[in-house]
């Protein structure tokens, strides 16, 4: 167990403000914002983010700017992240990561380049929340328990881990479960991911089988999930990356459908047999819609 965490003092970056949540979530530490003497460096006991030029996971020493100039763009938050055995969930949960290892490392013209943006455009991600909670955080060389910045921070650490650690978890159990229909009727031959009604009911099923469908490198084939409704008895139905060969509002008037939105991303039917729900979701198929679009 840690007894402190020290980042450096002066202006606040995301890097080790989010650094400094995550172990907040596990720890309840103050965060001094000072830099490290030597004794700091060698306890196991305090945590050194983003300064002292040594990443030593063993000793809490979680620093990035001792890497070679043209090392992939790590930052503090990505070593901490990686101690805890998260960061490949994390760079593929949350997009946003990515960007603030560039950001970090390389600033803002290098990062628009990369996104393919103008250097104006990054400033725009912006907003009040980035910079009055950095600002707060930076104000003051000491943060405490109880102090209203070190309470946001151990919530957003706490988010932030039980998003990543939650949704690996609900994908496993998509996993173990779900099933890729290839579905063939004359010219129609489409592959849907379907997750049976289940005892075991998974959180937010539709989305963990999205993030299962790419795992299984299928997102170029699978143009539908089928999954239990989480309002109730039966399934839902839902276009996956907006395919646009999916219509579930041609099914709006067929027997054992509840709910079809009008512009066809969604549907809700009763519970019925799988041959029914595949004959539903081959009178979805706009197989014309489809080749109109890929002639635009």
């Amino acid at each position: 167990m840690i007894e402190k965490i020290i980042t450096h003092p002066g202006g606040a970056h995301k890097d080790e403000f989010l650094a400094c949540a995550i172990l907040l979530a596990e720890h309840t530490v103050p965060v001094f914002r000072q830099d490290p003497i030597e004794e700091d460096l060698l306890s196991p006991q305090i945590a050194v983010i983003d300064v002292g030029h040594r990443h030593e996971p063993g000793l809490y020493n979680f620093d990035h700017h001792q890497f070679p100039r043209d090392a992939k763009p790590t930052c503090s938050l990505s070593l901490v992240l990686n101690h805890y055995g998260i960061y490949e969930d994390a760079v593929s949960f949350c997009p946003w990561l990515e960007v603030a290892e560039w950001f970090d490392c390389r600033g803002p013209k290098d990062t628009a380049n990369w996104l393919g943006v103008e250097r104006e455009t990054v400033s725009m991600l912006n907003s009040p929340l980035d910079i009055t909670i950095l600002q707060a955080f930076a104000k003051s060389d000491l943060h405490s328990p109880g102090e209203p910045i070190w309470e946001l921070m151990k919530m957003i650490g706490g988010e932030l881990l039980q998003y990543i650690r939650n949704l690996r978890a609900r994908i496993e159990e998509v996993a173990k479960v779900a099933e890729v229909w290839e579905v063939n009727e004359d010219q129609v031959c489409f592959k849907v991911m379907f997750v049976p009604r289940n005892k075991k009911k998974i959180d937010e099923v539709s989305g963990a089988m999205g993030w299962h469908i790419q795992e299984l490198g299928l997102e170029a084939e699978v143009v539908a999930m089928v999954y239990p409704d989480s309002r109730g008895e039966g399934y839902g139905m839902k276009r996956f990356n907006d395919c646009p060969e999916m219509d579930f509002s041609k099914i709006e008037n067929e027997q054992g459908v509840r709910f079809a939105h009008a512009r066809g991303f969604i549907a809700k039917v009763e519970e019925m047999k799988i041959d029914r729900l595949k004959e539903l979701l081959i009178k979805s198929y706009d197989l014309e819609n489809f080749n109109m679009l890929m002639k635009k």
